[in-house]
């Protein structure tokens, strides 16, 4: 009975430290925060102009801010204490959903007021993802970061999976985005305070001068590792050519003819394929041929999309989008252990940065370019050349960066730094 028993303590072990418990109960609030407010925010716009493109511009407003300020933000992260700026960050979540609600209770019919405040949560959202992605490692000493890495995933999907879901039942059951705003204002200060509650464990970083060497050395960083690279454009042109999040409630009413509920269970189910593909790896982590694993799920990530395109189906809807969310976890966390463990501590939050503009480019950019293919072609073809542009995009990167095929032992990858 003492073998059983030891591996599920081993397979929980980064639980063991109250900084990572405490921080990953922040980020939990936080994203079903801002989740509920996608689902709601997304069925507003949608309620008042009834344009596919204008869904796509609310990922675009995401964006921008991003692609502007990630040298600064990676630098901040580098340069102060990245607890206080997690704190900071919280704090901003919780200002856009403040104005979210202001705006809802003064029954706007405009959507650049909401356009304004997802600029702003875009602004939050570019300093946060670097700071909280290199305040992980701080958290877990180093041999325990791979498990810390995939329960934190599957703590964010489950998240993605709460949030939406709560999001769209909560809109359906007051008939309006007001309650969804109010609830996510909740729930972000309680992050806030859950934040607070966070101690590092890591040592005084040395500060490098601020000059265009250290600011760039991020880039720098990603150009000289190949495999890290590979990796993290794999990631960029699947999930940007792949993304079909901003084009769900057309789904929801349009094609499978639900209403705001049926978006919540739309949004949420890649969150419960993420969540139990997270799980599993980590109790059963990748040990051998991560890097050929990687690239079939990424592959199957294209796959499903394009089942999801041409479903009639609520049930294989969700169906596909559950395969879709479990394909993406694996190349998410192997990834994340790619990065996070093989980089020097003073250069995380710039090499994270330079990271988070690939994720942004893959989500935001990719709602828009998803809005302005339905605008251009039609919903269903738009869904349809994406999820096969991830598969032509997979065959790519296999051919084109060899040494992605040839990752194999995760672990003992990262005894080393990537150099």
């Amino acid at each position: 009975m003492a073998g059983p028993e030891n591996s599920r303590t081993a397979a929980r072990i980064a639980f063991n430290y109250p900084g990572f418990v405490h921080f990953q109960l922040a980020r939990f609030c936080t994203v079903v925060s801002t989740e509920m407010q996608s689902v709601a925010v997304g069925w507003q716009v949608y309620e008042i102009t009834r344009r596919p493109l204008d869904l796509g511009l609310v990922g675009l407003a995401q964006f921008l801010p991003g692609i502007l300020l990630f040298l600064v933000s990676g630098n901040v992260a580098d340069r102060f204490e990245r607890r206080k700026l997690i704190v900071l960050c919280y704090s901003g979540f919780a200002l856009c959903s403040g104005l979210l609600l202001f705006i809802s209770l003064h029954g706007t019919h405009s959507v650049y007021p909401i356009y304004a405040v997802i600029v702003l949560l875009g602004v939050v959202r570019s300093l946060n993802g670097p700071v909280s992605r290199a305040l992980l490692p701080q958290l877990v000493p180093e041999e325990h970061f791979p498990n810390a890495i995939a329960w934190a995933s599957s703590i964010f999907q489950f998240a993605t999976i709460l949030g939406p879901s709560l999001g769209g039942i909560v809109y359906a059951a007051f008939r309006g985005p007001s309650a969804v705003y109010a609830l996510g204002l909740v729930v972000a200060t309680f992050a806030v305070l859950a934040t607070l509650q966070i101690k590092t464990q890591s040592k005084q970083r040395t500060r490098e001068p601020v000059n265009l060497q250290s600011i760039l050395a991020g880039f720098h960083y990603i150009r000289r590792e190949k495999v890290v690279l590979g990796a993290i454009s794999l990631d960029l042109f699947a999930v940007l050519l792949g993304g079909s999040v901003a084009l769900l409630p057309v789904y929801a009413r349009e094609i499978l003819q639900t209403g705001p509920w049926g978006l919540g269970l739309l949004r949420s189910a890649p969150g419960v394929g993420a969540a139990v593909m997270a799980i599993l790896l980590a109790h059963k982590p990748l040990q051998r041929r991560a890097g050929i694993t990687m690239l079939w799920c990424v592959a199957g990530f294209g796959a499903a999309t394009v089942l999801f395109a041409f479903s009639r189906s609520l049930v294989i809807s969700l169906a596909a989008l559950f395969f879709v969310g479990a394909t993406d976890v694996v190349s998410v966390i192997v990834r994340q252990m790619l990065i996070q463990l093989g980089t020097p501590d003073e250069m995380r939050g710039r090499v994270n940065a330079v990271d988070m503009v690939f994720i942004g480019a893959s989500n935001e950019l990719g709602q828009f370019e998803s809005g302005l293919t339905a605008h251009w072609f039609g919903t269903v073809p738009a869904v349809v050349i994406g999820g096969v542009g991830t598969l032509l995009v997979t065959a790519l990167w296999a051919w084109r960066f060899p040494g992605l095929r040839k990752v194999d032992n995760l672990t003992d990858r990262m005894s080393q730094p990537l150099l």
